[in-house]
């Protein structure tokens, strides 16, 4: 089914991946699993899932730093399964960048409520054709308004682009060749640094500390990444001069 969401079961005991994997197949959830933490970007690249069930655990790489690896590029929602109920495991775990925790052995209905909750609770994008919202943000297309916070920031034409384009991308980390393409029409040559100053802009303007970022990230290396669930402060808003 195409609206089936997409889960990434990181679990190196083939029984306990075979009856995970089987029982949210069975919900109608659609599931890709690896056994190894050297395998899994690689495998979240191409997949695409919307949460990670992902074991401490692992051969290749610990499930502990395929956390962190991941929450250098996304911030899709991540469950910890780990066979020792050790309250530094799990503070670990979640300093990390998980968003919970489940104790081995783990039991079908408590896990689905835990991943329904954790999906429910995640802050994603209210996509229509025209507008995006995340917590107190809202961004317009038609008529290229930005509130937040119940402020209207005036952006302009370049500037609105820019966020849209980040925005419509939340999660993801978008390279500058793709940032080019899209709204410049061509190539990037290398040199030109205009979109790491319209970000740093941005991060004036929405108040976001350049020197220890939550809602605008530059990736070194990769590019740009808008955090859908950054956007629930209290701060005020700046506004352009």
């Amino acid at each position: 089914m195409s609206n089936q969401q997409r889960i990434l079961l990181v679990e190196d005991d083939p029984i306990l991946a075979d009856w995970v994997s089987e029982y949210l197949t069975e919900q109608h959830y659609n599931v890709q699993h690896v056994d190894r933490g050297d395998l899994v970007m690689a495998a979240f690249e191409q997949f695409k899932p919307e949460l990670v069930l992902l074991d401490v655990m692992l051969p290749g790489i610990s499930g502990i730093e395929v956390c962190r690896q991941l929450r250098e590029h996304s911030v899709v929602p991540i469950i910890m399964l780990t066979a020792r109920a050790d309250e530094y495991d799990e503070v670990i775990g979640l300093e990390a960048g998980a968003n919970d925790y489940v104790i081995k052995p783990v039991r079908p209905r408590a896990l689905l409520a835990r991943i329904k909750n954790t999906l429910q609770n995640t802050t994603a994008a209210e996509i229509t054709n025209e507008q995006l919202n995340f917590g107190q943000l809202s961004i317009n297309q038609q008529s290229k308004r930005v509130i937040y916070q119940d402020n209207e920031i005036e952006l302009s034409t370049n500037l609105f682009s820019f966020l849209w384009f980040l925005a419509s991308n939340a999660g993801q980390v978008i390279d500058r060749e793709s940032v080019f393409q899209a709204l410049k029409g061509r190539e990037y040559d290398g040199l030109d640094r205009r979109f790491d100053v319209m970000l740093s802009t941005l991060r004036k303007l929405f108040k976001d500390d350049p020197q220890n970022p939550k809602k605008f990230k530059t990736i070194w290396g990769k590019g740009y990444l808008f955090v859908a669930d950054a956007w629930h402060g209290t701060s005020q808003t700046g506004s352009p001069e």
